[in-house]
């Protein structure tokens, strides 16, 4: 894996590099194109999956992180020109601007985030949907709510991230039809100070658990003794929530990145949407263990979680997609 920054690093590709467009079992070279810094979740789970890829020798893998959308269409040609086989990235905000640049290359593969579909020959569309584990998060805070209210901090109200509070409040409210909610969005997708001083008002206003799906909420959680839930990783464990998140609702991404590699790689890479790569039939999205809070989970509602799941993942279940703001109850 190579880190390269942004002005220089794309200059520096040898040729060698990207040299083969016909592979079998050869690597082909992926480049990674993200908005904010890697350890953002968004970006965080796409690069964790390349990276993974990249170490089990599938790919040579090259990044840039911290691209502005004024300066992504640039480098996503500088990419491009040096024929980088694969391209993973953003293009929420300048779909119609990644879309000409795929045009242009029609032999290099496109795979990128966006809320409108794929366009022929070459992009490939993702989001991301772990609006499933969502909903049993949700059941699970219901039952264990003393207040009846819930607080839940976001970054936008955009629908990857609507679709989340929506399937988290339905879950909730199918155990719990008392319970009440606080939604609040920060504005950003990566200010853990902010996100935590939303989260601090509204504790004060009597939520007892928190949906944490920015970084910085689980701070407040552990500061003010109450519950978190987390939110695409593992908080309990990378986020110092111990004793304050129950679970997270995780997104992974490995499977939706492996099928691209293995498309480009056959020569087989066509135009598709890859969102139930991201759902939980797909294994791109899944619930957490309980860790410490395995015994204090009450019985009953593990066991219906458990239920939930297994008819989610068999079709027999069919969580709502709703991508409409969300609006706090109380």
């Amino acid at each position: 894996m190579k880190h390269l920054s942004i002005v220089a690093g794309i200059l520096i590709l040898g040729t060698a590099l990207f040299a083969a467009n016909s592979f079998a079992s050869e690597k082909i070279t992926v480049a990674g194109i993200y908005t904010q810094p890697i350890q953002q979740k968004w970006d965080a789970c796409l690069h964790k999956a390349l990276q993974k890829a990249a170490d089990e020798g599938k790919i040579e893998y090259v990044y840039s992180e911290k691209v502005s959308n004024t300066d992504y269409i640039r480098v996503l040609r500088e990419y491009s020109e040096k024929g980088v086989n694969l391209v993973v990235g953003e293009a929420f905000g300048i779909s119609r601007d990644v879309r000409k640049v795929a045009k242009d290359y029609p032999k290099v593969a496109y795979l990128m985030g966006d809320t409108f579909g794929p366009a022929e020959p070459n992009l490939s569309v993702f989001d991301n949907y772990i609006h499933e584990p969502c909903y049993l998060m949700g059941m699970i805070a219901g039952k264990m709510t003393k207040t009846n209210k819930i607080g839940m901090v976001g970054g936008y109200p955009i629908g990857e991230v609507n679709r989340l509070f929506h399937a988290f409040m339905a879950g909730a409210k199918s155990v719990n039809p008392d319970v009440a909610f606080k939604v609040s969005f920060i504005g950003s997708w990566y200010d853990p100070p902010k996100a935590k001083e939303f989260a601090y008002a509204q504790i004060e206003s009597g939520v007892d658990i928190l949906y944490a799906e920015r970084a910085g909420v689980v701070d407040a959680a552990r500061e003010k003794a109450i519950l978190a839930f987390g939110n695409v990783n593992d908080m309990n464990k990378e986020e110092n929530g111990k004793d304050i998140v129950v679970t997270s609702a995780l997104w992974n991404m490995d499977n939706a990145i492996n099928e691209a590699i293995s498309l480009v790689k056959e020569g087989k890479f066509t135009a598709q949407d890859y969102k139930e790569w991201t759902m939980m039939g797909k294994g791109g999205a899944f619930l957490a263990p309980f860790y410490e809070f395995e015994d204090k989970i009450p019985t009953d509602i593990k066991a219906l979680v458990q239920d939930t799941r297994k008819a989610i993942k068999d079709g027999s279940f069919v969580v709502e997609i709703n991508d409409e703001e969300p609006k706090s109850s109380f």
